[in-house]
C-alpha cells in the first residue's frame, strides 16, 4: 500500500470520527433544547392558566360593580321618593322611614337643581371645603350629568332634577380595579417565561400591549400581521375576557434565548470548521513549502553528484575517440553522455526559475521520440503528427519539457507491458496548444484519475510515485499550463492532455 493510500485511509477514519463527534454533539444539544422547550412550555401553560384565572376575577369584579351601581341607583331613587314625601308634608308629618333615608346617605354625592338644570337647589356629600365654589359645583354637575340620567321631581308645582354620581366607595374600588387591570396587563407582557407576547383586542389587529417585541414590528401593520400569523401558527392564542366587552387574545412565541440555543451548535461548529480550515490551509502551505525545499535540495544534490562522474565520462569518450575505437560505439557512448548531461541540467533547474524560449513544439516532441524509440522494446510503436515546418511555437524550457514527455511515455510503456502504440497529437489553436499523448495500455479507473498526480502515488510494485507529480509541477508551476487525464478506459488505454499558452 502506498503512502498516499495510507494517508487517504487515515483521512477517511478521522472524517468518520469527526462526523460521529459532531453528530453526538448535535444530538446532545438538541436533547438539551428539547428539555428547555418542554420546561418553557410548562411555564407558559401555568402562566396562561393564571391569566385565565385573573381574567375571571376581573369579570367577576366588573359584574360586582354593575350590581353595586344598580343598588346605588335604587338608593338614589328611594332618596328622591323620600324628598318628594318631604315636599308633600311639613317637617313634622314626614315619616320616620323617609327621614332615615334622607339622613342615611353619607356616600353618594347628589345635587338637586331647578327645572333649568343649572341652578343648584340642594347638594349632598360634596367636598365641604369647595361646595360653595360655583366652578366646583358646575364641574361636579357636568360629571354627574355625563355619568347617569337625572331623576325628575315633579310634585305640587315643584319641578326639580336629581343628579348623582358613583359613591366614594365605588370610585375607590374602581381605582383599585384599574390598578389591578393594569397590573394584570403588565404581568401578561412581563411574564415568568420571558417569551415574546402581544395582547390584542377581539379583532386581533389592535395591540393593547406587547413585550419582548421590536417596536418597529408593532408600528408596521404588514409586519405586525405577519408576526401575529407566525405566533398563531406556533402556539394557539389564549382567549381572555377583561370584562369590558369582547374577548382579547394573547399571542406568544418561543423565547429568544431558546431560539438562539437551537442554532448555537450549528454556529459553533461553523466557526470551529472555519478555524480548522484556515489552520489546515496555513499548515498545508508550510508543509508544501517544506516539501518544495526537500525537492529542490534533492534535485540539486543529485545534479551535484552526477557532475563528477559525468566529467570523467566525457574525458573517457575523448580518449576513446583518440584510440581509433569503432566510431559507432563511440557515437552511441557520446549520446548517453550527452543524455546524462541533459539529466544533470534538468535536476539543476529544479527550484530556480527556468528560462523559457520560443521553440517549435514539433521539433521538441520529435527529439524526445527519437531518443526513446531505440531504447525501448521494438514492440512499442510511436506516432507523431509531424509538422516541423508548421510555425506552431510556444514558450518552454526544452530540457524540462522533454522530461515531462519522457515520463508520460515511460508510464505508457509500463501500462502496455512493453507492447503497444503511443500516439502524440498536437492541436494548434489561436491562444493555446494542446498535446495529447495516448497509449493502448490497461487504462485507469475513474477513482484513480485524480490521484495519479499526488506525490507518492503509484500503481507499480516498484517506484516512488514522483514522475507524474514532477511532470505536473513542471507544466503548471514553471510553464503556467495544465496537465490532466483527458480520457481513460479500462483495457483500451489512456490519453493525457497538456495545455500550453502560446
Amino acid at each position: 500500500m502506498s503512502i498516499y493510500s495510507k494517508k487517504q485511509r487515515w483521512k477517511i477514519i478521522l472524517l468518520i470520527i469527526a462526523v460521529m463527534i459532531i453528530g453526538a454533539s448535535l444530538w446532545y444539544s438538541n436533547l438539551i433544547v428539547s428539555k428547555i422547550r418542554n420546561e418553557e412550555k410548562q411555564k407558559v401553560e401555568l402562566w396562561s392558566q393564571a391569566i385565565k384565572e385573573k381574567s375571571s376575577l376581573v369579570r367577576y369584579t366588573q359584574d360586582l360593580f354593575k350590581k353595586l351601581r344598580i343598588d346605588e341607583r335604587k338608593k338614589v331613587e328611594l332618596w328622591r321618593d323620600a324628598m318628594e314625601e318631604s315636599l308633600q308634608s311639613n317637617q313634622e308629618n314626614i315619616s320616620n322611614i323617609a327621614t332615615k333615608i334622607l339622613f342615611d346617605n353619607h356616600t353618594i354625592p347628589v345635587i338637586i337643581t331647578d327645572e333649568t338644570k343649572k341652578n343648584v337647589v340642594l347638594k349632598v356629600n360634596l367636598d365641604e371645603k369647595r361646595q360653595e365654589d360655583p366652578e366646583y359645583l358646575r364641574s361636579e354637575l357636568n360629571i354627574m350629568a355625563s355619568s347617569y340620567e337625572p331623576m325628575e321631581i315633579n310634585e305640587y308645582g315643584i319641578h326639580q332634577f336629581v343628579f348623582y354620581k358613583d359613591s366614594y366607595r365605588i370610585t375607590e374600588l374602581e381605582e383599585r380595579m384599574d390598578a389591578l387591570i393594569n397590573s394584570f396587563i403588565s404581568e401578561t407582557v412581563i411574564n415568568s417565561a420571558s417569551v415574546p407576547v402581544i395582547l390584542t383586542e377581539s379583532d386581533r389587529k389592535k395591540v393593547l400591549s406587547h413585550g419582548n417585541i421590536d417596536s418597529l414590528v408593532i408600528a408596521d401593520p404588514l409586519l405586525l400581521d405577519q408576526k401575529l400569523k407566525n405566533m398563531a401558527a406556533a402556539n394557539v392564542p389564549i382567549e381572555i375576557d377583561l370584562g369590558e366587552g369582547g374577548v382579547s387574545y394573547i399571542f406568544y412565541d418561543e423565547s429568544t434565548i431558546l431560539k438562539q440555543l437551537k442554532y448555537y451548535p450549528f454556529i459553533q461548529f461553523l466557526i470551529i470548521g472555519l478555524f480548522l480550515f484556515v489552520a489546515y490551509l496555513i499548515f498545508s502551505t508550510f508543509r508544501k513549502a517544506e516539501q518544495d525545499q526537500v525537492w529542490v535540495g534533492l534535485a540539486k544534490e543529485t545534479a551535484h553528484q552526477l557532475g563528477t562522474p559525468l566529467s570523467s565520462l566525457m574525458a573517457w569518450v575523448q580518449l576513446l575517440e583518440a584510440k581509433d575505437i569503432e566510431p559507432t560505439m563511440v557515437q552511441e557512448l557520446n549520446k548517453d553522455v550527452l543524455r546524462l548531461e541533459t539529466i544533470t541540467d534538468r535536476f539543476s533547474k529544479i527550484g530556480s526559475l527556468p528560462e523559457l524560449n520560443k521553440v517549435n513544439i514539433y521539433k521538441v516532441l520529435r527529439s524526445s521520440v527519437d531518443y526513446l524509440q531505440p531504447r525501448v522494446s521494438t514492440k512499442v510503436n510511436f506516432s507523431l503528427n509531424d509538422q516541423e515546418k508548421s510555425p506552431s511555437t510556444v514558450k518552454l524550457n526544452k530540457p524540462l519539457f522533454g522530461w515531462v514527455i519522457e515520463n508520460l511515455c515511460k508510464n505508457a510503456i509500463d501500462a502496455m507491458n512493453g507492447e503497444g502504440s503511443i500516439d502524440i497529437q498536437v492541436i494548434d489553436e489561436i491562444q493555446v496548444c494542446y498535446i495529447d499523448i495516448s497509449d493502448t495500455g490497461k487504462g485507469l479507473p475513474s477513482k484513480l484519475q485524480k490521484r495519479i498526480f499526488q506525490p507518492g502515488f503509484t500503481t507499480k510494485k516498484r517506484g516512488w510515485g514522483l514522475g507524474l507529480s514532477l511532470s505536473k509541477r513542471i507544466i503548471e508551476n514553471y510553464h503556467e499550463g495544465k496537465i490532466f487525464v483527458k480520457r481513460s478506459e479500462l483495457g483500451k488505454g489512456t490519453t493525457f492532455r497538456i495545455v500550453l499558452n502560446k
